[in-house]
């Protein structure tokens, strides 16, 4: 491949970026629209096909599994041969990886199992009881952020300075017993991956001068979303004789409010030094119009990097801003100017209603539906986020490994056999006293319970046993198959009448067949099971919410981002709402509000409609607004 193949169709900036001499670094500032994800996968293919770099030593991280599957496929088909041996994924992917590797090194078996949010959730609710720590006090939801945010600064609980801080002290006593609880039943939460893999290279030098020497080129997509533990993950790799090449616009850092840190994009500069800024600001997405109102916008924020869009597209349509009198009149005029554009030839899918809160969607809902108009809400449960879906992988972990507390608790008692929460907490207290797991104390606690619960729990250990018998010699398919219809899931939901039960079943047979498309890493750690089971604790990929073809969009703009639609209509725009009234004494969270807008109105390619209340009706009480500040500066 030569280098014009490479660089056809690429304009001078992006060119410049990626033809970039390997032995420098450089921050790519990449506005909206601007072909970012081109430029990261035709930078690699330049390394490779130029530079001669191999691609065993080339890191790509990004922020989504779909993003990293995205990447993989433009550079499977530009270099025209697999990419297998190259590291590409999330840093939770990557983290992972790594951990699998290593796990002697991080303190782990071979066999450690990942927490997802719900399920460490359970798990510090629990621990709060068992404790006597009042959840009308402490509530389960603000220690569980409490103990994730430590996690991502990187800091552990001893080195937590509560103070006099009464919330700080209890929940630190929770983190404390949380801790114990994973280390005991070899447990990481999603934070924890980042965490541990961290300290795995930071305490283990001949590790960190392998991965060092080995990663001659590390690339970063989003980079204006790292937090702290991410930024360092990455400055740790880096020696000064290998190079990064970070993607990121800090005009679109909107994730304050879960740890990222804008000001990780502005510490390249020293922290990476010498490091070359390159500014893609042609915008290949939206009208003149569009961006010319979306830079006056964001002019307003302090401590930019400093950035303007421009296309050569043309002005395009003016936008349009509507004064409505109340959130139904609101509501109304944007579902009739839908009505319209699809009447004059446009079709659904091609309009996006985005707001700032999941509260503002009810009203377009019930005009959508007034107007039987087809729509889809944006965001819901990922796939392997469904409970059927939990409770099915419940059975594959707990049938692949019976130390697996999580997966004990899950499926025990689903669906129903007689199991009572008397009888589960005779189990629990005895696998705490004799430091066992919950399928090895029920096996000791089962013969001595009363008969009625002594038969429920000694039927549900001879069905695991006798399942993990039979489909240990299986294909990965098969053996979910097998395990959903002797489990009694499938015929659960086969008896189900409710509404749900049979998507519910149709998500089932849908995990068979991704259990069949599922290929493994032959040079993996993990065995096949062990594997899918990963893949479906980290994806993020598979959204519940897809869009579907003649559907109107509804979502928030965090999760619109990303995404790009030919008419945007951008609701709310009122003070206390859009900007947050959270917002209004904090400059920060300003600039993170504005930030957001910015990132709605570039989500627009031909039409933006801006909308705002006179009146509106919104957590239980009817409120007079004013327009946002933000209508002003554009």
């Amino acid at each position: 491949m030569n280098l014009s193949e490479i660089t056809n169709g690429l304009n001078d900036k992006q060119h410049q970026s990626v033809a970039l001499g390997d032995a420098q670094n450089a921050l790519i500032l990449a506005g909206a629209g601007s072909g970012k994800t081109r430029v990261l996968t035709h930078r690699i293919a330049y390394l490779v096909t130029q530079k001669n770099i191999h691609t065993d030593s080339i890191l790509a991280v990004t922020f989504t599994n779909k993003a990293a599957a995205e990447m993989r496929e433009r550079l499977g088909a530009l270099l025209r041969r697999p990419i297998q041996s190259m590291w590409v994924g999330t840093f939770h992917g990557l983290a992972h990886r790594l951990l699998r590797t290593h796990y002697e090194k991080a303190g782990l078996s071979s066999g450690f199992q990942i927490l997802d949010a719900q399920d460490q959730f359970r798990i510090v609710k629990r621990l709060m009881k068992e404790n006597n720590i009042d959840e009308s006090k402490f509530p389960v939801r603000k220690v569980q952020w409490f103990i994730n945010q430590q996690k991502d600064e990187g800091i552990r609980a001893q080195d937590v300075d509560a103070g006099y801080n009464f919330f700080i002290k209890k929940s630190l006593e929770v983190l404390v017993l949380y801790e114990a609880h994973c280390r005991a039943n070899d447990l990481i939460d999603f934070a924890e991956l980042l965490v541990r893999s961290y300290e795995l290279l930071k305490n283990n030098t001949e590790l960190l001068e392998h991965y060092q020497t080995r990663f001659s080129h590390i690339l970063v997509d989003e980079f204006q979303d790292t937090n702290t533990v991410q930024y360092k993950w990455i400055h740790q790799l880096f020696t000064g004789k290998n190079n990064v090449f970070c993607v990121g616009d800090d005009d679109q850092s909107i994730y304050g409010w879960r740890g990222a840190k804008i000001e990780n994009i502005t510490k390249l500069e020293t922290d990476f030094a010498p490091i070359q800024t390159i500014r893609l600001e042609q915008n290949y997405r939206s009208t003149g119009n569009i961006l010319a109102a979306s830079n006056a916008l964001i002019a307003n924020n302090s401590n930019r990097m400093g950035k303007s869009l421009w296309t050569d597209a043309g002005d395009g349509e003016l936008i349009n801003v509507y004064e409505a009198r109340t959130e139904t009149d609101e509501a109304d005029y944007v579902i009739r100017s839908i009505k319209k554009l699809i009447k004059d030839g446009g079709t659904a899918s091609d309009c996006a209603i985005l707001y700032r809160s999941n509260a503002q969607s009810r009203v377009f809902e019930e005009s959508l539906i007034k107007h039987n108009i087809p729509y889809i809400i944006y965001g819901g449960l990922r796939f392997f986020e469904r409970a059927e879906i939990k409770d099915a992988l419940g059975y594959v972990r707990l049938c692949e490994s019976t130390t697996d507390n999580v997966a004990f608790e899950r499926v025990v008692n689903f669906p129903t056999r007689g199991i009572g929460n008397a009888t589960l907490e005779k189990v629990r207290e005895f696998a705490r006293d004799q430091h066992t797991n919950l399928f090895q104390a029920a096996v000791q606690v089962a013969p001595s319970l009363p008969t009625r619960a002594s038969n429920a729990l000694s039927g549900f250990i001879q069905l695991i046993e006798q399942m993990t018998d039979d489909s240990k010699n299986l294909d990965l398919d098969e053996k979910v198959a097998y395990l959903l219809n002797h489990s009694g899931l499938m015929t659960h939901y086969a008896n189900d009448k409710t509404d749900k039960a049979g998507s519910k079943k149709e998500n089932l047979e849908e995990l068979i067949s991704a259990a069949k498309q599922y290929n493994h890493d032959e040079d993996s750690e993990m065995n096949e099971v062990v594997g899918f089971i990963s893949l479906a604790s980290l994806d993020s990929s598979g959204d519940a919410n897809a869009p579907i073809v003649d559907n109107v969009q509804l979502m928030t703009i965090h999760s619109a981002k990303g995404l790009e639609f030919p008419n945007v209509f951008l609701g709310g725009l009122e003070e206390d709402l859009f900007p947050s009234r959270q917002s209004k004494d904090e400059p920060h969270l300003m600039d993170e509000e504005r930030r957001l807008c910015y990132v709605g109105m570039t989500r627009a390619m031909k039409r933006l409609t801006l909308s705002f209340a006179i009146k509106r009706f919104l957590h239980g009480q009817s409120l007079y607004a004013y327009p946002s500040r933000f209508l002003d500066e554009i």
